[in-house]
């Protein structure tokens, strides 16, 4: 997962620093799998956030520039709030490990779903969501690009909705290998003891704005920042907005932090004039140093 950076130092010592904070050696198991264990939401949550940031620090210590606005998609907000210095890494870790369980045991396994609807409209998705629910969970939850809206609620009834998409026009629906039905209703067990975790940490002013999830806001105030994490949690991720609102603020340039490139990729598709890039190797936070040390 992190070869393409090569042999950083800081690297492994924001992977050591994430270890010592969960107690467990997490550079093995990003290094040497199993994929099982790596699959598990437990280890992929903050797997994705050492990566993040060791990534973003990766890029700082190369001459990369301070953004001036951060986001995160879903658990990549943790990662962001870090970089804005409003989390603690050490206080984040944990953190994202309490979500990733409370989220997990939020639905038994096999009753949820999430499935992504390609080539159709959001409003035509929640129409398929509002006529298969039928006394049941299904909702829009990741509004990812104009054409790509991800589903989740209960199985069957993400079933009915995705077929319901297709005959409505969806060029594909197509169920998703999740543990869980994130974002959605569903989750505000997972909600509440996300608030009860955030109650005994200390969070700072963020030091660069950052975009959230639920409400497409920078907010200031650290029981604001909470408060909005934890509705998060059972929340759309609103990412077309996102991207719409970095672009209204004069962001022309949105780089992805850590080994994978499905954001970058969206970014154009969310907002005219933005140009998007996957620091996702060495080759591309070279590329973006170039594009953007000018």
């Amino acid at each position: 997962m992190m070869a393409a950076y090569g042999d950083s130092t800081v690297i492994r010592d924001t992977f050591a620093e994430a270890s010592a904070a969960l107690g467990r050696d997490l550079w093995q198991l990003v290094s040497e799998g199993p994929a099982e264990a790596l699959n598990q939401t437990v280890n992929t949550q903050p797997l994705m956030l050492a990566a993040g940031i060791a990534v973003f620090r990766l890029w700082l210590e190369m001459g990369g520039k301070s953004p001036s606005m951060v986001a995160g998609h879903s658990l990549g907000e943790y990662s962001a709030l870090v970089a804005a210095d409003v989390l603690r890494f050490e206080d984040a870790v944990p953190l994202v490990e309490l979500r990733a369980k409370a989220m997990q045991e939020a639905v038994p396994a096999g009753d949820g779903a999430m499935a992504a609807i390609l080539g159709l409209d959001a409003v035509a998705v929640k129409a398929a969501c509002d006529e298969s629910a039928q006394g049941l969970v299904v909702e829009p939850v990741n509004f990812n690009s104009p054409e790509q809206t991800v589903i989740a609620g209960h199985t069957a009834a993400v079933q009915r909705a995705a077929d319901a998409a297709k005959t409505k026009g969806a060029k594909r629906a197509v169920m998703l290998p999740v543990s869980a039905p994130f974002h959605c209703s569903l989750m505000k067990p997972a909600a509440e003891r996300l608030r009860q975790r955030l109650a005994d940490l200390s969070l700072s002013a963020p030091r660069i704005p950052v975009v959230n999830n639920a409400d497409v806001a920078c907010l200031s105030d650290p029981q604001m920042i909470k408060d909005a994490l934890v509705r998060q949690a059972a929340s759309p991720v609103r990412w077309v907005e996102t991207m719409q609102a970095m672009s209204n603020q004069g962001v022309s340039r949105v780089y992805e932090c850590g080994p994978g490139k499905v954001l970058a990729g969206l970014v154009k598709r969310c907002a005219d004039g933005l140009v998007g890039g996957a620091m996702a190797d060495l080759a591309g936070i070279e590329a973006a140093l170039a594009a953007t040390n000018v």
